[in-house]
């Protein structure tokens, strides 16, 4: 266990200890207003908030289970958040709550919208 975030109570886990002195953008320093869009880079789940109203295949792996390691979900892009992605199933009437973390690609049955405004200057 690193004890460094223990003994330090200003490094919360998960910050870089070494950046140089120099303050690591993330998406939590965004001011971002509901229907706003993060402008800083291009994050999956902005690209996804574009997308609203799609069909999507979304490819899952889940490296513990024994069940079902990869899994595909079907459905329509309802909402996207930093860590979660929630889809509809009109076929089955059935929601999924998807984690962003076991998400290995996606797949869109039509054009999907982008904007360069992700790309930073």
């Amino acid at each position: 266990m690193n004890n460094a975030y223990y003994k330090n109570p200003n490094v919360f886990p998960g910050t870089p200890i070494y950046n140089d002195g120099m303050n690591t953008p993330n998406q939590a320093m965004a001011n971002v207003a509901s229907n706003e869009l993060t402008l800083e880079q291009s994050y999956i789940e902005n690209i996804l908030r574009l997308n609203k109203g799609k069909k999507v295949t979304v490819h899952m792996t889940f490296p513990d289970s024994i069940e079902f390691k990869d899994r595909e979900f079907k459905g329509i892009v309802e909402q996207a958040g930093r860590d979660h992605l929630i889809l509809s199933d009109p076929a089955t009437g059935k929601w999924f709550l998807l984690l962003m973390i076991y998400v290995d690609f996606i797949t869109f049955d039509e054009s999907i919208n982008y904007s360069n405004a992700f790309i930073p200057n």
